[in-house]
């Protein structure tokens, strides 16, 4: 065992590490380190005397005469920040990879080959530069190399070999800069295993598992959860962790300095001196980032850790490493039904990855009650669907003579013949659709809840119950905007750019006005599918073709949604751009601060450009119309659009399936065929220019330069697919109950599709930090919201419960007696049409058939869905008592539904804490033991340190070290 801890996972925090330096502290924390998946070693790890190879890094730095800072205590003020630039020969050359061999030791020429080492086979690469001979920002690159060497770490660099142009810069950080860096970056590492105790337990609560173990006997094993035995590198092994101290060193379990920091570790620990090294003169003249945003570097990456496949079974070999070992256990298809290693994917990606992914995880395994009770209210529907009074009412209304529902062209028609799309509505539109929309409103709630108590768990695990972020660097173009007026930062005491109140309120009101614009530009979108529907209605329903002669309605429906479909994808092209320029001209302080600024855009954008036309087909789509003879029409032009004779939910269904299907499709094949096609061109060229043996020996840094890299915007792009998803799956599930399940499926390959493309597609990116999934959780709680009020104005105004309800209670059979059976529902197809007198029809939306092939004769009157007076009353045409009836009804309905849900929502957040209860007793308990095990282990040090010097007759003397 004794390369284990070398796997062990440190995790950042930002807290002191004064709790381990001195003794008697009483809010030391302790956080429980992750599940370990230890891989077997791949290669044979070899001691290497590091303090020889600090020592001939510094005389070669005093040749040069570079001035070593030291780094340690309060940073200097900004005029002392030139000390970080060291001058010298501004030549950069590789460093002789003799002088780093330790003479008598024996290197593995595996190590020499696979990549991932220094020519001499033993310093690990830890990161990898690229940049371009060709390239003029030659002295700023020589600067920044010479100021990296005196930092600590070790360069090597080697031109690429299929194009000698590029030059990969290899970095290896040796033990004393990872422990230096450690420490000042509170990285905690392991340092004494954990003591677990049990409860005790009642006989009775024995007796019950002892029963259901019984039980389980005869079902398999967990099918969903990885097989520890077939797969013997799945082990696990929980330690308490602290802050890395190189004072208190002894207290770590160290059994291998060169894998006691693991990769992703290492790597990030050499991006954290990257950032804070300086390439030129001045006090801003600092960092990686802004020699990749300037070109002087055209890459800057980690490496992955060898090939993701292997020859031999992992089974009976085992992993090659943890690239393998994600790829077997997580990225293949044939483990699609298994639970995630998210363990694994944070050590290997770091926690905002695998942040990312636990919640995705998550939000998928909470579909499965709300995909199953859709589908049950889809099948409710369909086993339902021969005893709905309202569907043989309409199938059966062969006498009954609808109005034209487009100018001329379109000619009367039976009801019956809308009899498919009314039993086609009621597979959606039926009793349980109320129940589900309650339920999903509950259901939003809680999976957000749920997922509080979740995520808390996973920072418990993860060790980050206690971090914060670091104070965030300005960014670049921040600086050099407002570089010539400066104020004190309150919390490093610099001086810092100030952005005057003035300026960026004036650029807040520029950058909303952009915003409102693009909305505008959306309604406008979804104006031109408006006429585009009006104008077509009529095209259709004098086509040649039977079929869709027939079926105008519904072909205007299926081409509107697919032309809107393509605006929709073409708009976010143009949304992204502007959104950029808008972010960028808000010129945000920081990072995080222009992230949170752009992730709001977007989503305001695409949520807004999604489902706009959805939004005008549930609420406007046939409400304001007007009647037969006196219509509404569009610039006095174009008559509105009608609903079909068995309502508009068939066209908001239409739209939700279509528009979720095809969205869902277009971003797979984005996510996973885009680079899956790039990648296959380059690998085309390769083997056209060199041959397949000879593209199989390149470097795993020259293949991991092939890849794709990771989006620009990181994580953005998958979090802001799955919050529309979850907008389609909450915001209109009452029109269309069959959403959960479509997005289960999807999620399902989503998560695998993810997961390959960042194990295989991907370079790898660099491991970072996150608590939570940011300013995404804000988003969904909104949805939520507004969802409630969605499915409340869909149950209300789109779907024809409220009129059922009302018909049944007042106007039907069963009028007075308090029941609502399909009994009670004679008669209401009836009901709900209004009469129209054929001869008050406008000149320019009278039919050209006037209707003698029903019976021989022409019309004298139509039918039309409305509460209205017949011609011949006193007030034609005018609104009757039931329409007034089901319009309080809808308007009560939309309160109480509203106020109703809410109660419920605010009572579940307040029933459901945010941490586990056993997790509280853990952490306290765990903080109790860790304070008793640092003070043990420290008495013991000075037993044995006493017995030492009366061994040697050394006096000593009480004081505490």
């Amino acid at each position: 065992e004794s390369h284990l801890a070398g796997f062990s996972t440190p995790l950042l925090q930002t807290t002191s590490i004064s709790s381990l330096s001195s003794e008697g502290r009483e809010d030391l924390q302790v956080n429980r380190l992750e599940k370990q998946i230890w891989i077997k070693p791949d290669i044979q790890k070899t001691d290497v005397d590091f303090s020889e190879i600090l020592n001939a890094i510094q005389e070669i730095a005093k040749d040069v005469n570079i001035f070593f800072d030291e780094l340690e205590g309060v940073n200097s003020p900004s005029k002392d920040d030139d000390s970080l630039l060291h001058h010298g020969n501004l030549t950069s050359t590789s460093d002789d990879a003799s002088r780093l061999e330790v003479v008598g030791e024996e290197v593995p020429d595996k190590n020499k080959t696979n990549g991932l080492y220094f020519r001499d086979g033993k310093c690990r690469i830890d990161y990898i530069l690229v940049y371009r001979k060709s390239n003029p920002q030659t002295e700023k690159r020589e600067v920044f190399e010479r100021n990296i060497r005196a930092e600590g770490l070790q360069m090597e660099k080697e031109s690429s070999l299929t194009n000698s142009d590029i030059i990969f810069v290899k970095l290896h950080a040796p033990w004393e800069v990872l422990g230096k860096y450690a420490e000042l970056m509170n990285v905690r590492m392991p340092f004494r295993r954990k003591i677990y105790y049990l409860h005790r337990r009642y006989k009775f609560m024995n007796r019950i598992e002892k029963q259901i173990s019984r039980f389980r006997g005869w079902l398999p094993r967990k099918p969903m959860k990885l097989d520890k035995e077939t797969l013997p590198d799945l082990e696990e092994n929980d330690c308490y962790t602290a802050p890395f101290s190189q004072q208190r060193i002894h207290h770590f379990i160290i059994h291998n300095k060169d894998t006691f920091f693991n990769n992703a570790t290492r790597s990030r620990i050499v991006h954290h001196i990257l950032q804070r090294v300086k390439y030129e003169e001045g006090k801003n003249k600092i960092g990686l980032n802004r020699l990749l945003s300037n070109g002087s570097y055209e890459a800057a990456f980690p490496l992955h850790e060898g090939s993701y496949r292997s020859k031999n079974s992992i089974r009976t070999h085992g992993a090659e490493n943890h690239r393998h070992l994600l790829y077997e256990c997580w990225a293949s298809w044939g483990v699609w039904y298994k639970y995630q290693p998210l363990d694994l994917v944070r050590r290997y990606f770091g926690e905002k990855i695998g942040l990312y992914f636990a919640w995705l995880g998550w939000y998928t395994g909470m579909l499965f009650p709300a995909a199953f009770i859709g589908l049950f209210v889809f099948l409710y529907g369909v086993t339902t669907l021969n005893h709905c009074q309202v569907s043989k009412e309409v199938c059966q209304a062969t006498d009954i003579i609808m109005c034209p529902i487009c100018d001329k062209y379109c000619p009367f028609m039976r009801l019956s013949d809308s009899c498919i799309y009314a039993k086609v509505t009621h597979l959606f539109d039926n009793g349980a659709t109320v129940f589900f929309a309650v339920f999903m409103a509950v259901w939003a709630t809680v999976f957000l809840e749920f997922w509080k108590r979740r995520r808390a768990v996973i920072a418990y695990d993860w060790d980050l119950i206690d971090w914060e972020e670091e104070e965030e660097e300005i960014r670049p173009q921040f600086e050099a905007k407002y570089s010539k007026k400066e104020r004190m930062n309150p919390i490093s005491g610099k001086p810092e750019p100030y952005q005057a109140f003035a300026d960026k309120c004036s650029r807040l009101i520029v950058s909303a006005s952009g915003i409102f614009f693009m909305i505008c530009v959306v309604i406008a979108a979804v104006f031109g599918i408006v006429i585009y529907r009006v104008v077509t209605v009529s095209t259709f329903a004098a086509f040649k073709w039977a079929l869709i002669r027939n079926n105008s309605q519904v072909a205007t429906t299926g081409t509107a949604v697919c032309i809107n479909f393509c605006i929709i994808m073409l708009l976010n092209v143009l949304y992204e751009k502007v959104a950029l320029f808008l972010t960028n001209l808000e010129q945000p302080r920081t990072e995080s601060e222009w992230e949170n600024s752009f992730t709001l855009k977007m989503f305001l954008f695409q949520f807004v450009n999604l489902n706009s036309s959805t939004f005008y087909i549930a609420f406007f789509l046939g409400r304001f119309t007007g009647h037969p003879g006196a219509y509404l029409r569009l610039i006095n032009r174009w008559r509105l659009e009608e609903c079909h004779p068995s309502g508009c939910l068939i066209d908001l269904c239409m739209q939700m399936g279509i528009i979720m299907v095809l969205k869902q499709t277009w971003n797979n094949f984005m996510e996973l065929g885009y680079p899956l096609i790039q990648n296959w061109w380059t690998r085309r060229k390769l083997r056209q220019e060199y041959g397949t043996q000879r593209k199989t020996s390149f470097p795993q840094w020259e293949k991991d330069y092939n890849l794709q890299p990771m989006n620009a915007y990181g994580l953005f792009d998958e979090y802001l697919e799955m919050i529309l998803q979850f907008g389609f799956t909450t915001i209109f599930v009452a029109a269309f109950p069959l959403a959960p399940l479509l997005a289960l499926l999807n999620n399902i390959i989503e998560i695998r599709l993810d997961a390959y493309k960042f194990v295989t597609q991907w370079r790898r990116p660099l491991a970072s930090r996150a608590k939570d999934i940011g300013i995404w959780y804000g988003i969904l709680e909104g949805i939520g919201i507004l969802s409630v009020i969605t499915n409340a104005f869909v149950i209300a105004v789109t779907s024809d419960f409220i009129p059922r309800l009302v018909y049944a209670y007042k106007y039907g059979p069963c009028a007075g007696q308090g029941e609502a059976g399909q009994k009670c529902m004679v008669g209401y197809v009836n009901a709900s049409l209004s009469v129209f007198l054929v001869s008050d029809f406008e000149n320019r939306s009278e039919p050209t058939s006037n209707g003698s092939e029903f019976s021989g004769s022409p019309l004298k009157y139509c039918r039309y869905r409305d509460y209205r007076d017949p011609p011949h009353s006193p007030v034609p045409y005018g609104y009757t008592l039931q329409f007034w009836h089901v319009l309080a009804a809808r308007l009560a309905f939309i309160i109480v539904f509203e106020h109703l849900v809410f109660c419920i929502k605010h009572l579940i957040s307040y029933l459901i804490p945010d941490l586990p209860k056993d997790l509280r007793d853990r952490m306290r308990r765990e903080k109790y033991l860790i304070q008793e095990m640092m003070y043990e282990a420290e008495l013991e040090r000075l037993q044995k340190e006493r017995k030492e010097r009366k061994k040697n007759g050394k006096s000593y003397h009480n004081e505490w070290p």
